[in-house]
């Protein structure tokens, strides 16, 4: 690749973090952009519509609509290199929710029952659902996954820093457990507790103690390291944005839900049974980053569809 490599990053369906994380690369962009690549499309710095060749193309949101297999297409044309940047192409994003449900079912309830929309008919002059949300690499060969939602701005560089020195960015093996501070202990708790309940004034959270310890709910241990941890160290629980580590993406039987039960169930009182049972009722929670993904969907435990019906919707 030549020193002075082209860059052209494409959004589908997403949200435009990715993107904001590519800016928030701070006093880091400059100096990339600077020295060794030149930026000829990004949608959310400059308004260019025409995809031009590119040594390196970034894209960010899921397969959601016909337009996004246009895009994809045309990039994949126009690039020498795609790279999946975000949890959204590389496993689906929160989009795989509809994976749970028909198209009909969603449009109904956007337009018919949602009490803040005026017209009961789904437009007609926008780009038409695809019946499921779908990886980016369903629809066009992809080279280089960065999952993260966003990717930490340190592993954008990085990755974009590696492709550009002619090798592969390095993906690490670590869960997020491996950076969080808390420590796993053994106690008596009894009673899970729901990962966004406030502790009570005779229930406080030991912001030393890992969440498991404590009956709540986190899938860290599950969880592909790709963010730093940031979530665990300000009180919140991980909810798997950064998609499944790498022995539930490696082994068919290994399932994120029973292997979290096993480990809750180790360190307190709660039986195994109950945590699954708890897990299966906030499925489209849990399994929200990455439902869409052939890595989950095609796992003989992962029964998604049966979990809501038992759980009437499912959350």
């Amino acid at each position: 690749m030549s020193a002075k490599a082209t860059l052209s990053i494409e959004w589908l369906s997403g949200c435009s973090g990715c993107e904001l994380a590519f800016a928030d690369l701070h006093e880091d962009l400059p100096a990339v952009l600077k020295d060794e690549v030149e930026l000829v499309r990004i949608p959310i710095l400059m308004d260019t519509k025409d995809y031009v060749p590119a040594d390196v193309g970034m894209i960010t949101g899921s397969i959601r609509t016909e337009h996004d297999i246009e895009a994809a297409q045309r990039m994949r044309e126009c690039c020498k290199i795609i790279v999946a940047l975000g949890t959204c192409p590389v496993y689906g994003g929160p989009h795989g929710g509809s994976y749970a449900h028909t198209t009909e079912e969603l449009l109904t309830e956007a337009y018919v029952r949602n009490p803040t929309t005026r017209t009961s008919n789904p437009p007609t002059d926008v780009p038409g659902l695809l019946e499921e949300d779908r990886t980016l690499d369903s629809e066009i060969e992809v080279d280089v996954y960065i999952p993260g939602c966003p990717p930490h701005p340190a592993y954008i560089i990085e990755g974009l820093r590696s492709l550009l020195q002619g090798r592969e960015p390095r993906i690490g093996q670590h869960n997020v457990c491996f950076r969080c501070q808390r420590a796993m202990e053994k106690t008596e708790v009894d009673t899970i507790r729901r990962g966004y309940e406030p502790p009570s004034d005779h229930d406080p959270s030991d912001p030393n103690l890992c969440f498991l310890s404590q009956g709540r709910l986190c899938f860290g241990s599950v969880t592909l390291d790709r963010c730093l941890a940031p979530c665990p160290q300000v009180g919140a629980p991980c909810f798997s944005c950064s998609g499944p580590s790498i022995p539930v993406i490696l082994e068919p039987q290994k399932d994120a839900r029973t292997m979290v039960a096993t480990t809750m169930a180790h360190l307190t009182k709660i039986p195994e049974d109950a945590i699954i049972r708890e897990i299966e009722q906030q499925a489209k929670t849990h399994y929200a980053y990455a439902m869409a993904s052939p890595i989950f969907r095609h796992k003989p435990t992962f029964r998604l569809r049966e979990w809501i019906k038992a759980t009437g919707g499912g959350k």
